[in-house]
């Protein structure tokens, strides 16, 4: 018999059906004190687009399409939060991703006026393509469900850079034990100096430094470790990093500085881009974290129940009731599953992307065991596609894998993953039931 602490303990919060299949997305998920809004979009959820964002008859009346896709998507993440307990206020974190830097503007207008300018810590990218065509924009919101002792603080004074007027997001955020830290970049630190900051560039000449080594190291010591310090937090307590990376060449002096400020691993998830990717063109890496309060009752566990994708890395990391693994991919001994690779002689008599989900899957339940949940209190599923074609065949494992559950996934197309050859890199965040 299981486990009682295996059974799913989620609230799905106003699950739509994914139109042609028979699987459902949940729009929402409530976990205890948590509320997740991931893979939010202008969608109606069942003409891809809304009507009223391609307004098709006549699409250059009124406010841009940008601003469009903008309110509707906020209008979507304003039902989940009342429909799951919380508000705008209580949002701790917030991921957004384009197709293009021409969106943004119009984006951040309409957020600033949802949030009423109190705007969470934020991440901002720029990516390849989403499952809805005419979509520019994807969502992932977490929020707080306020309690008498739980809730959602702005932390305006742990500004360790100025963060320029036109995101006005605040600098970290705290909830309980948990800090939430924006995404960074090597922005120079003085608002006049243009680009990157000049301790981040490599100086004049060809080999007088390695960028992606600069940029990392001064995005820890001069941004992530002020603004962590100021709210009571450090780099040893950090439990989930999202890692944007430009260039698949930049991974291995990227982990490296990684490591060497990190003896012991948050749970990690490499991310790629598009070219350019970030607010500054020539920036190769952006990174957000969550971390907790040093002196707080929750502590950080690693969670060793697979090896990790990365040697020297932590397959995942249990935070209280929460559980954050490092970016999975069908790796097994240093290299792509077999069960991946199509008999290039009857190359369509396979279905490389389902083996590769099927591993994927069979490697987080092993971590979920490890720290006392279940695949099916996942909470948060953002799923980096090498082409999004493989997207049905991706729900058809999940839908077994769930017991047909609603998703609250997120499918983003990449364009290149952290393994050559392969389809999908899954970040996945579970909950762990009390």
């Amino acid at each position: 018999m299981s486990s009682p602490t295996k059974k799913p303990a989620l609230q799905t919060i106003l699950p739509v059906d994914v139109p042609g299949t028979r699987h459902q997305l949940a729009r929402g998920v409530r976990a205890g004190r948590w509320l997740f809004a991931t893979g939010q979009a202008g969608t109606d959820y069942v003409h891809g687009l809304a009507p009223e964002v391609l307004q098709s008859g006549h699409p250059f009346d009124g406010p841009s399409k940008a601003h469009r896709e903008a309110r509707r998507l906020f209008q979507n993440v304003d039902e989940v939060l009342v429909a799951g307990g919380s508000s705008a206020a209580d949002v701790v974190r917030i991921d957004q991703y384009y197709t293009s830097p021409d969106v943004v503007v119009a984006y951040h207008e309409t957020r600033r006026a949802y949030f009423k300018g109190k705007i969470p810590p934020s991440t901002s990218n720029l990516h390849r393509r989403f499952a809805r065509t005419h979509q520019s924009m994807e969502v992932q919101v977490m929020a707080a469900v306020p309690g008498p002792d739980f809730g959602a603080s702005h932390e305006a004074g742990a500004a360790a850079y100025k963060i320029h007027a036109s995101s006005g997001y605040s600098p970290a955020l705290s909830a309980g034990d948990f800090r939430f830290v924006p995404g960074q970049t090597a922005e120079a630190l003085d608002e006049h100096e243009p680009g990157v900051d000049p301790e981040a560039r490599r100086g004049r000449g060809l080999w007088k430094g390695t960028p992606i080594k600069l940029e990392t190291d001064f995005i820890i010591r001069r941004k992530m470790m002020p603004t962590l310090k100021a709210v009571g937090a450090d780099l040893d307590t950090v439990v989930k990093a999202q890692v944007y990376l430009r260039d698949q060449e930049d991974i291995p002096n990227f982990r490296e500085v990684w490591a060497r400020h990190f003896p012991v691993e948050p749970a990690t998830t490499i991310i790629a881009t598009e070219t350019p990717g970030f607010v500054m063109p020539e920036s190769r890496i952006e990174i957000n974290v969550i971390a907790l309060a040093k002196d707080g009752k929750t502590k950080k566990e690693v969670i060793a129940a697979i090896p990790p994708l990365f040697a020297g890395a932590s397959a995942a990391v249990r935070a209280g009731d929460l559980l954050f693994i490092s970016g999975l991919m069908a790796v097994r001994s240093g290299a792509l599953v077999s069960q991946a690779k199509a008999d290039p002689a009857q190359p369509f008599y396979a279905m490389p992307a389902k083996a590769e989900l099927r591993e994927i899957l069979a490697q987080a339940e092993a971590i979920c065991e490890a720290a006392g949940t279940s695949l099916k209190n996942a909470v948060r599923i953002q799923q980096f596609h090498a082409n999004l074609t493989d997207l049905p065949a991706t729900l058809e494992v999940w839908s077994e894998a769930l017991d047909g559950m609603p998703l609250p996934l997120s499918p983003i197309e990449a364009p290149w993953l952290p393994l050559p050859d392969a389809r999908l890199l899954v970040d996945l965040w579970v909950h762990i039931p009390g």
